[in-house]
């Protein structure tokens, strides 16, 4: 089991690309002009962390694994 999980809420991307541009080797900007992670489960954040501190509407959360709690944006949605 890896240690984060990334959830993407693509409906609130406005797709400014800024996590593509911070974070290429995981983000991609697709047709749509809207963000797509490319691995969404990871044992290693690398610039995912980035990418999901600076993302305008915060639409994106890393989620421990091992306790099911965000770890950016505490407050988000996906705590348990």
């Amino acid at each position: 089991m890896a240690k984060y999980k990334i959830i993407h809420d693509r409906e609130e991307c406005v797709g400014d690309g800024i996590c593509a541009t911070l974070c290429p080797d995981n983000w991609e900007m697709a047709e749509d002009g809207f963000a797509n992670p490319l691995t969404v489960e990871l044992d290693d954040l690398g610039c995912n962390m980035d990418a999901a501190e600076n993302c305008p509407t915060q639409c994106i959360h890393i989620i421990d694994t091992s306790t099911n709690k965000c770890i950016v944006h505490e407050d988000c949605k996906y705590s348990k």
